[in-house]
């Protein structure tokens, strides 16, 4: 039997999201995200926290992530996390976790009242643009 590596995630864009173009033309997108919790400590005081994620986009879900997300944006994010590591200049290991996205979907309302996915844009589903490139 397999492993299973499901990140589901809701919360705001701490920055637009930034587009960068690799070799062979490979669109690649990140920003960070931030989720919030609260709980109550024992003195019945609501404590709220914030846990920061770093995002990666590929491809035309980069493009479209680009196009429709900005900072403070809600969004709905699927993917699964991914470990990397390297050695910095002075030979140190570094290590950094980031959720590799499948899917995402815009959670605010727009004007028309509609929400509109990444998904959608990819498959040719019916979303309006406007000439911004952005659902109206």
């Amino acid at each position: 039997m397999s492993g299973v590596n499901k990140v589901i995630l809701v919360g705001n864009l701490g920055k637009d999201p930034e587009l960068k173009y690799l070799d062979g033309n490979v669109a690649k997108a990140t920003f960070s995200l931030a989720t919030n919790e609260y709980y109550k400590d024992k003195a019945g005081n609501r404590v709220d926290t914030t846990e920061w994620h770093n995002i990666v986009l590929w491809r035309a879900l980069a493009e479209n992530a680009e196009k429709l997300l900005k900072k403070g944006t809600q969004v709905y994010i699927e993917g699964k996390l991914q470990t990397r590591q390297w050695n910095d200049k002075d030979g140190n290991k570094k290590y950094i976790t980031e959720v590799v996205g499948d899917t995402f979907t815009l959670l605010q309302r727009k004007e028309s009242g509609q929400t509109a996915s990444a998904a959608d844009l990819d498959t040719g589903s019916n979303v309006d643009l406007d000439s911004k490139g952005l659902p109206y």
